[in-house]
């Protein structure tokens, strides 16, 4: 069992939990959104993320997880480390000696992803222990209001393609793989939630029986999980759960999504599997943000015209999404009212 820290619940005034979508390179906007928070004077409690979310949720909990001090990282270091992200070198294409001329192509249409994921796990772990982090252990909350297996500042979404079912980790690691929570490492739980299917190999888990799983993107089952860390026991909310997601606003009718611009050059597949992908994301967008009492407390960032995929993002570009993301959310702190919501959404709470 890995020593769970003495961490204070003791909570400042401004506190809230945080629900990051995914969105691919668009996670810049994300940063900007947290920021943005940060500067408002917020302090993180939990994230629940997805794909890119969880990637950004990540570094956040590491970077909050010292309370009540506050953050490790100032708003500049994380804004910092968004516009460097090292998006090219995510592409490690996966070698083939089968058909060398096709090898990435080949192993995607197999269903094991044109690129290895490998370049991205052992980034975010690199970056997770300079913040002091490993394990989900290491995020662990001494909150005796949440349940036993929730006690963590960050959640990852996943979904489990062997068993099919969405999971979420660490919650679901000792229920369903009979795993202890706090030895996994986050770095796996991350990429697995950012294995897009056919582009990025998927991970593979094995768990206490022996039996193995394959995870892929949550993205692709609940892309934005805003419920995830809301109360469950009807007792009023101790502080506001902010979603933040990113989307691509639609062209006019007939002219398509100006985002969806091919990456890679093979006809039909980019294309296919951009749109299909983008179509899976943006209607549990759409769904969720129709609800009023989500719609209420999201943040949304317009990240269109840049693909999600783009991983040869420009610096233009990225400087773009992350001051849509942070100017989104002082828009939204601008007319947020903490009681007005209480009083519509949660009247009838105890």
């Amino acid at each position: 069992m890995a020593h769970r820290p003495d961490t204070s619940t003791a909570v400042p005034v401004k506190t809230a939990d945080l629900v990051l979508s995914g969105g691919g390179v668009k996670g810049i906007g994300l940063v900007g959104a947290v920021v943005a928070l940060n500067d408002a004077g917020y302090h993180v409690g939990r994230v629940s993320g997805t794909s890119a979310g969880s990637l950004v949720g990540a570094v956040i909990a590491a970077a909050n997880r010292r309370q009540p001090a506050g953050s490790q990282l100032s708003g500049d270091q994380l804004r910092d480390l968004a516009m460097s992200l090292p998006y090219r070198k995510f592409l490690d294409p996966v070698r083939t000696s089968r058909v060398p001329v096709l090898g990435k192509f080949w192993t995607a249409f197999h269903g094991q992803g044109m690129y290895r994921g490998d370049f991205i796990h052992d980034w975010i772990d690199g970056e997770l222990r300079n913040l002091g982090v490993r394990t989900f252990g290491d995020l662990a909350l001494d909150d005796r209001e949440l349940p036993l297996e929730q006690r963590y500042r960050l959640v990852v979404t996943v979904a489990d393609v062997t068993r099919g079912t969405l999971v979420r980790l660490p919650w679901d690691y000792r229920r369903t793989y009979g795993l202890d929570p706090d030895e996994q490492p986050v770095a796996d739980a991350v990429s697995a939630s950012m294995a897009i299917p056919f582009f990025f190999r998927p991970v593979t888990i094995t768990g206490a029986a022996g039996r193995t799983s394959t995870l892929i993107d949550g993205g692709l089952l609940s892309n934005f999980p805003m419920y995830s860390l809301d109360r469950t026991d009807g007792k009023v909310p101790r502080w506001p759960s902010f979603g933040i997601t990113v989307t691509a606003q639609r062209a006019a009718e007939g002219d398509g999504d100006p985002s969806l611009a091919p990456l890679i050059d093979l006809p039909g597949a980019p294309r296919l599997l951009e749109n299909l992908i983008n179509t899976a994301l943006l209607g549990h967008d759409q769904t969720y943000l129709r609800q009023p009492s989500v719609a209420a407390r999201t943040i949304v960032v317009d990240a269109a015209g840049i693909g999600y995929l783009n991983f040869e993002i420009s610096q233009a570009d990225r400087q773009t999404l992350y001051d849509n993301g942070y100017s989104a959310a002082k828009q939204f702190l601008s007319t947020w009212d903490w009681q007005a919501y209480l009083h519509r959404f949660h009247a009838g709470s105890t």
